[in-house]
């Protein structure tokens, strides 16, 4: 069994990291939080100028304010938007600052692999479930060697933008052209005005990210004589989803898509859809961008690109680690049918808890952004609540993990239907294992969750 005095390993010191050590110091677990970056909320940093659609209310976790009131902390007000930067400052920054975690978060450490000890991925052995984790972290220039009881990957998905290419790979030309091309929501408005200024820009992509990029392309090109935004799609304009509109129950979220839609209506961008990129070059001081429209060949010529097209987890340090994921979306088996946009479109997943996001390895768990795998319709509250979940089956207490205590709003797209008789998670008729018990059980042993029974548009 593994030592009662290894800390529970959470990867991650954004939002839901930070979210899980202190719902694990609330059930008296040891957490060690990694993060990569050089200071907590890395990835929060890269997008700080953005504004969130999704008020305070939804943006903090009861057990982080459990830690942060003592110190004197005041909430926001729930009702306000914050952005990226104002969530570091009057929340996160905060909280890795409580006496409570201030001393298990190290910052500047990359986690490059995680084994059972003595068992690499293909060996079974009676023990396999019984040892530890190890994690090799690289920090200050050396690799490291730390053990752990359990590990909670919340390491995002920032860092693994999708590329522009049409084949899911980076077309020919992208990397050699990585000084032209930005990826995520690039701070137009900010330290990169001048790249944008009078420029030229295609923006790629479909969903909130992108949308972010072309409206301050747009505010720009007011301020900016000669700023011209070319937004292009992988599909054809009408069966682009821009939202909910007014009937989003995130007011701010339906406003984003309509105010996007109505860009796009009025001419204030010109879309290209669908355009799938096959190559990027140069002609002259401009990029070349060739692909596809409407099953002819084009070319693009353009300034500067932004590349807005999702995110993917990186799972390159989870080789030796026994994962159950779904071929397509990259989520669990359990989850990737509530999230998958080629099953249906809906924006609103029910909540769930650890059971959905179990893997045949015991003791190992992906949270927050990640677990979504490649699907673009996470919530941080949904986040929250996975790790509220899985801090309560590490203690054992199981009713509390299969309990349910989130309520999201709906996104106004459509609603998700299930199969009868289907549980929000899964319900075991046996008695559940204790942290010490969970290392010795696989997913598939302990629990199976529910698969909802329609593959097929939830709109249908």
């Amino acid at each position: 069994m593994p030592q009662p005095s290894l800390p529970v390993v959470v990867i991650g010191a954004g939002p839901v990291g930070l979210a899980a050590a202190a719902h694990l110091l609330a059930r008296g677990l040891e957490p060690l939080v990694l993060e990569a970056g050089g200071e907590i909320g890395h990835a929060v940093r890269a997008w700080s100028h953005v504004r969130m659609f999704s008020p305070w209310r939804y943006n903090t976790d009861a057990a982080a304010r459990a830690l942060l009131e003592p110190t004197g902390w005041q909430a926001p007000d729930p009702d306000s938007y914050p952005t990226g930067g104002e969530m570091l400052r009057d929340y996160l920054a905060p909280l890795a600052a409580t006496p409570a975690l201030r001393g298990r978060i190290r910052t500047g450490t990359q986690v490059i692999d995680i084994a059972r000890r003595d068992h690499g991925r293909l060996h079974d052995g009676t023990g396999r479930t019984d040892a530890p984790f190890v994690l090799h972290v690289a920090h200050r220039g050396e690799v490291q060697a730390l053990e752990a009881a359990a590990v909670i990957d919340c390491s995002g998905t920032w860092a693994a933008p999708n590329p522009a290419g049409a084949h899911g790979i980076k077309a020919p030309g992208e990397a050699a052209n990585a000084d032209r091309i930005a990826y995520g929501i690039p701070a137009v408005l900010g330290d990169a005005r001048a790249s944008y200024a009078g420029a030229t820009t295609l923006v790629v992509g479909a969903g909130h990210s992108a949308m972010n990029a072309v409206l301050d392309l747009v505010e720009l090109a007011k301020q900016a004589p000669g700023t011209r935004i070319l937004w292009a799609f992988r599909r054809p304009l009408g069966a682009v989803n821009f939202g909910g509109g007014a009937s989003d129950g995130l007011a701010e979220r339906g406003a984003l898509g309509s105010r996007a839609q109505a860009l796009v209506e009025s001419g204030a961008v010109t879309a290209l859809a669908p355009f799938l990129i096959d190559r990027i070059g140069r002609d002259g001081g401009m990029l070349a961008v060739r692909g596809r429209q409407d099953g002819r060949d084009t070319t693009v010529r353009t300034d500067r690109m932004i590349v807005a097209a999702g995110f993917r987890p990186d799972l390159s340090f989870l080789r030796e680690i026994r994962l159950a994921l779904d071929p397509a979306v990259e989520a669990t088996p359990a989850l990737a049918p509530l999230i998958d946009p080629n099953l249906h479109s809906c924006g609103t997943v029910r909540p769930h808890g650890e059971a959905a996001l179990r893997h045949p390895e015991a003791g190992f768990w992906i949270a927050g952004m990640k677990s979504y795998g490649r699907a673009p319709t996470f919530l941080m509250a949904t986040g929250y609540e996975q790790v509220r979940s899985i801090a309560a089956a590490l203690a054992g207490d199981w009713d509390a993990a299969r309990e349910v205590r989130l309520e999201l709003p709906e996104t106004g797209v459509c609603a998700t239907e299930q199969a009868p008789g289907a549980s929000g998670c899964c319900a075991p008729a046996t008695r559940q294992p204790a942290l010490a018990e969970l290392q010795a059980a696989t997913a598939a042993g302990c629990c199976a969750p529910p698969v909802p029974a329609a593959a097929k548009s939830c709109c249908g």
